[in-house]
């Protein structure tokens, strides 16, 4: 299996944030070809470390990277990439991470 995780900082206006967020992005995103399954985090995020200002985690998973490559390249995946640029227009502002996973 692989992954995509997107971790979102604390936006300034959340309410925007969460309208675009739920009614536009995932949607868009559930149609990438090949996504397995769509989940995101519950409030409250609980940082170990210390650090207190993420806001939303949304993992993707697919079944492979080359999956997640092909999703990306689609129309859908031009759409979504571009669509993350308005929600979240300063890359500062969130950490995107991709990669396969083995049961251990």
């Amino acid at each position: 299996m692989a992954r995509m995780i997107a971790i979102y900082k604390t936006p300034e206006d959340k309410d925007a944030f969460d309208k675009h967020y739920f009614e536009v992005h995932i949607p868009i995103a559930k149609k990438l070809p090949g996504l397995r399954k769509y989940d995101v985090s519950k409030n409250p995020i609980i940082s170990t470390t210390g650090d207190s200002d993420t806001y939303l985690i949304g993992t993707l998973h697919f079944d492979s990277l080359d999956a997640i490559k092909q999703a990306f390249a689609s129309e859908s995946g031009k759409l979504c990439a571009k669509d993350r640029k308005i929600l979240v227009p300063d890359d500062n502002n969130i950490q995107i991470y991709v990669f396969d996973t083995e049961e251990v």
